[in-house]
């Protein structure tokens, strides 16, 4: 906890989260096993196919480029609260000064999620299936493995397509 903050002292590095963990840990256990078993389902769909059509790449392909568009969490959160800021301040500028309330709260919002790795929005993305980045990248790790691109994945496409890729994702997951 708190490692990639080596400039701060010891006792603030121990409050804040790890940039890699904090989403999860800040998630509802039902929101995290829902996007395991999302992501799982895809790996193992892929591993599937792939045997099945002998090798053929293009589905694989197709979610590497899907994966390559997908929003993470902190996009989204950016995002919206960047969106929530600009009408707050024209609200403010043009209707009426009390508008200030809002880019107010969205900016508590932003400094909340940066120190805590949480904030009130970030239940509601969860629930809708918004992935961490490190999420993302271990389904794309868990499919170039099925691809072929990592040497030393145990089974081959012969030993069935769960297997890979239920391996492939427990290779994704450790690095």
């Amino acid at each position: 906890m708190g490692q990639n903050t080596p400039d701060l002292p010891q006792e603030t590095r121990a409050m804040i989260p790890d940039t890699a963990a904090r989403i999860r840990d800040h998630s509802a256990d039902s929101a995290n096993a829902r996007i395991d078993d999302e992501t799982e389902r895809r790996v193992l769909t892929a591993a599937h196919r792939l045997q099945e059509l002998q090798g053929r790449m293009h589905d694989l392909e197709s979610r590497l480029r899907d994966l390559d568009g997908e929003w993470d969490v902190e996009r989204t959160l950016m995002a919206n609260a960047a969106t929530l800021t600009v009408i707050g301040s024209l609200l403010t500028a043009f209707v009426d000064r009390r508008f200030v309330v809002i880019p107010a709260v969205v900016s508590s919002f932003l400094l909340q999620h940066a120190l805590q790795g949480w904030c009130p929005p970030l239940p509601l993305f969860r629930r809708r299936g918004v992935r961490s980045a490190r999420e993302i990248e271990e389904e794309r790790v868990a499919l170039k493995a099925l691809r072929g691109d990592f040497d030393g994945l145990p089974g081959t496409p012969a030993t069935g397509g769960h297997d890979r890729g239920r391996a492939a994702l427990a290779a994704a997951r450790r690095a």
